[in-house]
């Protein structure tokens, strides 16, 4: 388990970075920074399977879970003060989603490098964090804001409306709800790290694990 501990703890700070990031809005509210920060949690997933083997890998996916239930829960315990209102820092759609994409995009990131693992080096990074982040993009923001998820109450409703008024899809095309441009935008920044990734991913295998590489 010693062996593990960078790859914990990178994952931990990467969960917790994302929770605190994806607050603050860049681009007229186009993307949060955390959209930069949490496709390295594949990363992660994605060297440890490849140096230690799918069970260690999914160790730390497990940590990484814990850990973003944990800021979860602290965040939805923390009221912030708006206009004549008060309202909770993670309203609990965004907690349940997060916690749900999160787990089953990293488990099945997992599963399908394990199955690729034997070709070419590009090819399981690459794959596993493709599909992986369809997953966790399609299920967050589904789950998060979609209007057509009714299950969490009016309350809960109440906290996310925002995203589901029409806006221009990706700031130019025809209208669509906000929340539909926001997870193609989140989905585009996360293939892009993706491939910049396979850089880094590469590098570091060479070095710590050349017969992995």
């Amino acid at each position: 388990m010693t062996r593990l501990i960078p790859g914990i703890i990178a994952m931990a700070a990467i969960v917790v970075a994302s929770n605190i990031l994806v607050q603050f809005l860049l681009l007229d509210g186009l993307l949060t920074w955390g959209a930069f920060t949490y496709p390295f949690a594949f990363l992660v997933t994605d060297l440890m399977n490849r140096i230690y083997g799918a069970p260690a890998a999914r160790k730390v996916v497990l940590v990484g879970f814990i850990t973003g239930v944990v800021c979860s829960l602290i965040g939805s315990q923390i009221m912030l003060q708006g206009d004549g209102f008060e309202f909770a820092a993670v309203p609990l759609r965004v907690a349940v989603a997060s916690g749900i994409a999160f787990f089953c995009a990293q488990m099945l990131d997992v599963a399908i490098f394990d199955r690729l693992r034997e070709g070419s080096w590009w090819r399981a990074p690459l794959a596993s964090t493709f599909i992986g982040s369809i997953v966790d993009t399609a299920l967050f923001f589904t789950i998060a804001f979609s209007a057509s998820v009714t299950f969490f109450g009016e309350n809960a409703d109440a906290a996310i409306n925002w995203a589901w008024g029409p806006a221009p899809f990706l700031m130019a095309g025809p209208e669509a709800p906000l929340w539909v441009t926001l997870a193609v935008a989140d989905w585009l920044v996360k293939v892009t790290i993706a491939l910049i990734a396979l850089i880094p991913f590469r590098l570091f295998i060479t070095k710590v694990s050349p017969n992995a590489a």
